[in-house]
């Protein structure tokens, strides 16, 4: 008996010390994930006990980069080697998917209300046949049968009443609650069927290790998918000529495992790019040789064609990009990229949904224009110029309100070429009814000039006038397209009614500008007259 208990005793020690030297990812989380486009850095970490000598994070995503695998810790813990294991979800049990419990608690709840609704079946049919067979009084002894009084009668007709009533509500409510069971446990069994293939394989780090005291172990890895994209929505105040800038990212990923409650950074830096630049290919001259006579070809049987090499495998889509109440985002620029570090915890399922940050507002003063090309369209649009935000605002879609009300989206990109000064961007907010652009029908008159007539000489004449309907005044600027000679050929004089104030607009020759205030209710006319000139023998190519 005394043998017995010792080897109990000394069978609990080593399962206890088995516990305290091992223990898996069941008490590590992912802490904070910093997202680029089309990859992210997640770090778990980890509480490992004194004495530990290993620790495994299993259950993780098969989209892991091993070779970005990264390990730190405390300075109580040492860390040796590890290793990486590659195994299908099946053989890990540790790492179903969360969604499976769910689940299978929402199957068993309803085959609860199935047994229930059953069962109420069953009272209901007895409760038909007692009310049908049984109605007119039982068997009395010697085959007679006794009739009921008229109290057992109405007592019975009361239980049956009673009875059926409260089977009939209940199965009613059953049938509704059977419906949001499934109702929801459709999305999610959807959910778990669309990822089933990113979840079929997981992989596990093991990692050596020597903790002389309690510490904290941290893993860092890289994986596929996930991404976040710039959104902006821009509100002119036309009174006060100002536009509200507010910046957002769209996050999304579908890496496989969850982003619960971590610490969100997003970053401009690209870790997939390449890391060193092409170098030029040598330039070499040499004497081209005589060619040689080539001799007929003998016929030979023909061959199918060799199969093309197979195209280099593009990254899918989805591992390329796919984005909450206001609040401060800090932004650190570090040279080679700009982070935006999210002060609160996020949230960003792994199913590919979008998820909106809010990453800050700029309110700006704006120069406010009134711009059309009357030879394009008889329309004036409202546009802002805007001066380029302190700060990095990289390029994305934008969606502009003016006074409040939604008018379309755009782009907004301050690195990008902009008809807007040096230093800003323009925006266009939309068409102003206000403002009334007419075009006159143009002018042409082609005629021969020269001694002996050697020489055609075309005149064009466009105008245009635009009135403003505004209570106030406005900044117009009106644009027209002027010929511009490519050859020394042909010759170009160009006349205006008023001379404009660029003659290359957004620096692109020929583009004029008129601009210039126009007062309430107040007309302006304008007027380019060109004379085109060149020698009768060429042919003359003109596109616009």
């Amino acid at each position: 008996m005394t043998r017995l208990v010792a080897t109990l005793c000394a069978s609990l020690l080593l399962g206890a010390a088995g516990s305290a030297l091992a223990q898996d990812t069941s008490s590590s989380r992912i802490a904070r994930v910093t997202v680029y486009s089309g990859t992210a850095t997640v770090e778990r970490v980890a509480r490992v006990a004194a004495g530990a000598r290993s620790f495994t994070f299993s259950c993780l995503p098969a989209s892991l980069d091993a070779q970005s695998l990264q390990i730190n810790a405390d300075a109580s813990v040492r860390v040796g080697e590890f290793n990486v294991l590659t195994e299908d979800r099946d053989v890990a049990p540790a790492c179903s998917s969360p969604l499976d419990g769910r689940i299978r608690d929402l199957e068993d709840q309803i085959a609860a209300v199935k047994a229930e609704s059953g069962g109420l079946q069953l009272v209901d049919s007895y409760l038909k046949g007692v009310a049908g067979g049984r109605a007119a009084g039982d068997d009395a002894p010697g085959g007679r049968a006794s009739a009921p009084t008229p109290a057992q009668i109405t007592a019975m007709a009361e239980v049956l009443r009673k009875s059926g009533q409260d089977a009939q509500a209940r199965t009613h409510q059953l049938q509704r609650k059977q419906e949001a069971l499934e109702l929801a446990l459709k999305p999610l069994v959807a959910e778990r069927n669309r990822v089933a293939s990113q979840r079929a394989r997981v992989v596990s780090v093991s990692i050596n290790l020597a903790a002389e005291r309690e510490g904290e172990l941290r893993l860092s890895y890289q994986v596929r998918g996930p991404g976040w994209q710039p959104s902006y929505r821009a509100t002119l105040d036309a009174a006060k000529s100002t536009v509200l800038l507010e910046r957002q990212a769209l996050v999304a990923q579908n890496s496989g495992e969850d982003w619960s409650n971590v610490q969100l950074t997003l970053s401009t830096g690209q870790p997939g790019r390449a890391t060193q630049g092409r170098l030029p290919r040598p330039w070499t001259l040499d004497v081209l040789p005589p060619p040689q006579p080539q001799a007929s070809p003998a016929p030979v049987m023909a061959m199918a064609a060799p199969a093309a090499a197979p195209a280099p495998v593009a990254r899918s889509r989805d591992m390329a990009e796919e984005a909450m109440p206001s609040f401060e985002v800090s932004t650190t620029d570090k040279g080679f990229a700009t982070e935006f570090a999210v002060p609160q915890r996020i949230t960003v399922p792994s199913s590919g949904q979008r998820v909106t940050l809010a990453l800050g507002n700029h309110s700006a003063a704006a120069t406010l224009l009134t711009r059309t090309a009357p030879a394009v369209e008889d329309v004036a649009y409202l546009v802002a110029e805007v001066a380029t935000p302190p700060g990095v605002w990289p390029a994305g879609a934008v969606g502009l309100y003016r006074d409040g009300a939604f008018v379309g989206t755009g782009r907004l990109d301050f690195g990008a070429p902009s008809t807007a000064p040096t230093g800003s961007t323009s925006l266009s907010f939309g068409k102003d009814d206000l403002v009334t652009v007419r075009a006159e029908a143009p002018q042409d008159l082609t005629s021969a000039t020269g001694f002996t007539g050697s020489r055609t000489e075309r005149r064009t004449r466009r105008a245009y006038s635009v009135e403003n309907r505004h209570k106030t005044g406005i900044t117009l600027q009106v644009l027209h397209a002027a010929p511009v000679s490519r050859n020394e050929k042909i010759e170009v004089e160009s006349r205006y009614q008023p001379q404009p104030a660029e003659a290359a607009f957004n620096r692109t020759p020929g583009t004029v500008a008129w601009q210039q205030p126009l007062a309430a209710g107040a007309t302006a006319q304008f007027s380019a007259e060109h004379t085109i000139r060149y020698s009768k023998d060429i042919q003359l190519q003109e596109r616009q």
